[in-house]
């Protein structure tokens, strides 16, 4: 009797463990919540840009890496002419090619008008879980659907130029210069996010 327990028992505990060590972790945001905030009418413009791209509303690391790999992402360098890229604790170096020539353009343009000045690009590509975790340390952080969900948004600082942590309005009123003649040449959206001290920048399908 009692070999025939622990032949039955056993098998049953490895199930028990299996099952439990293999469970799927719960996404710490609940999409169908996500989905009903309404996005303001000046915001509405910058998800329907990112929506034109084609890219799936980006969820998790897997999704990300699924356009990495199809080619639909390419890499950010973490500096370049005109801009330099600071830690990103809450987003990914990725986005859809015309987004990453529009950030390089910019800099470029940038660097030329300041003589050789950089900014401070301090966002890129979030997921809806990177969303979720920037949520716990920044009240401020979207609720719902965010354009860098879909690699095609960045921000840029106006409180760091040149790697240095200081407010400086020469420097700002020379990025808000670059950033209208980009509007005004049809290729981006922008808003000034001033709790977050940055441009929210939203490149367009052009």
């Amino acid at each position: 009797m009692r070999k025939y327990f622990c032949v039955a028992f056993l098998p049953f505990m490895y199930s028990f463990y299996y099952s439990q060590g293999t469970k799927k972790a719960a996404p710490c945001y609940d999409l169908s919540t996500v989905l009903k905030v309404e996005p303001t009418a000046l915001y509405k413009s910058h998800l329907d840009a990112s929506k034109s791209f084609g890219v799936k509303l980006l969820t998790d690391s897997k999704t990300v890496q699924k356009y990495i790999n199809s080619g639909k992402f390419h890499k950010i360098k973490k500096s370049g002419k005109g801009y330099r890229v600071q830690k990103l604790d809450y987003s990914r170096a990725y986005m859809v090619s015309k987004a990453k020539a529009t950030l390089e353009k910019m800099a470029s343009r940038f660097s030329k008008e300041t003589k050789g000045h950089t900014f401070t690009v301090s966002s890129i590509t979030r997921t809806l879980e990177d969303q979720c975790r920037l949520r716990r340390v920044n009240s401020n952080a979207s609720m719902g659907i965010s354009s860098h969900n879909y690699g095609n948004s960045f921000d840029i600082s106006y409180i760091r130029f040149n790697d240095v942590l200081k407010y400086n309005p020469k420097m700002e009123a020379a990025l808000e210069k670059v950033l209208k003649y980009y509007v005004a040449a049809g290729r981006i959206y922008y808003i000034k996010e001033r709790q977050q001290s940055c441009y929210h920048i939203t490149v367009r399908n052009y």
